[in-house]
């Protein structure tokens, strides 16, 4: 038998057949063995195929192969630094939410999925959530990270789950596609996800008022089908973002804006950090290119982890937020 993974725990995982009967399924045990450097074999998203085994009480299933995926999103996993978490495969956009405060973004964040998302070829989309809760000051950093990332050509969406605002164009770029919803703990996911659908019922919870950081709710990845023709995957909140199998050459291949004047460069391996004549630098200076997505590239370059900038700008000192 076939299905798609919607739920997976760990140890579980629930398979859905395309004639919508759900089973819950273990990983067979040599399925481990075969040099997956992930810390989860099977990931929701993942199109599997998988024998039933009768028990006394309920039918359950065994997995017995993961069919190739299209694509997937990956992050350092937490325990293992040198292994990688596939948090969902088989995506057909991403959307990732942002907050100016409340808790707080910063680009080298939102720059490391974007970079993930493009050498993964999944379609990224930037949601400013909570938008009905800026004041002056927190309204123009908004405006101002729009406009940075909307100039290299990425689509972003303001929406509020309180005030209904932007949640009926939000469910158009969803409809008859696979997304899935990502950002850090607090920023709103699963409300967002019962707005949509509310009778969900996600699990919420206020943001910690002393560290201003999200308490996480999601424990594990989801999908959901919903009543208007999409599928949407929940995953838990993310506080830090380490790149995995990506060499130092390729990674400004995943920045757009750099790609695109990476041959106006004199050197055709320029790494635009120290070499003379690069067009990247030039832009920089001319102010086509934003010192923050180039400050998140050369964090990228050196293989710094994502734990330690204080404001949304990538600036500060070193704190370890996990």
């Amino acid at each position: 038998m076939t299905g798609l993974v919607y739920k997976s725990t760990g140890s579980w995982y629930t398979v859905k057949t395309d004639e919508g009967a759900a089973y819950e399924c273990r990983i067979k045990g040599k399925l481990r063995m075969k040099g997956i450097k992930s810390t989860n074999p099977v990931a929701v998203g993942d199109i599997v195929d998988f024998d039933l085994e009768e028990t006394t009480d309920t039918t359950t299933g065994i997995i017995t192969n993961i069919q190739e995926r299209e694509n997937y999103i990956v992050r350092k996993s937490v325990n293992l630094s040198k292994q990688m978490h596939i948090i969902a495969s088989n995506i057909d956009k991403l959307f990732l939410l942002v907050t100016i405060g409340n808790p707080p973004t910063t680009t080298s964040f939102i720059d490391r999925f974007l970079v993930t998302a493009e050498a993964y070829g999944i379609t990224a989309i930037i949601v400013f959530n909570k938008i009905d809760t800026y004041d002056e000051q927190t309204s123009d950093e908004q405006l101002y990270l729009e406009f940075i990332y909307s100039r290299i050509g990425y689509k972003s969406l303001k929406v509020s789950s309180e005030s209904l605002i932007g949640i009926e164009d939000l469910k158009a770029e969803m409809k008859d596609n696979v997304s899935m919803f990502s950002g850090h703990s607090g920023v709103g996911k699963s409300t967002l996800v019962n707005t949509i659908q509310p009778e969900f019922n996600l699990k919420t919870k206020k943001i910690s008022l002393q560290h201003s950081q999200g308490q996480h709710t999601t424990t594990f990845a989801e999908m959901f089908d919903l009543d208007f023709g999409a599928k949407i995957i929940d995953t838990p909140g993310i506080r830090g973002f380490g790149m995995v199998d990506m060499e130092k050459a390729e990674i400004g291949h995943y920045f757009p804006e750099f790609f695109a004047i990476k041959d106006q460069c004199k050197y055709h391996n320029c790494l635009h950090k120290d070499e003379p004549h690069c067009a990247v630098k030039a832009a920089l200076d001319n102010d086509e290119i934003a010192w923050s997505r180039y400050k998140s590239y050369l964090q990228m370059l050196e293989g710094e982890d994502e734990h330690y900038r204080t404001d949304i700008y990538g600036e500060g000192k070193n704190l370890d937020l996990e």
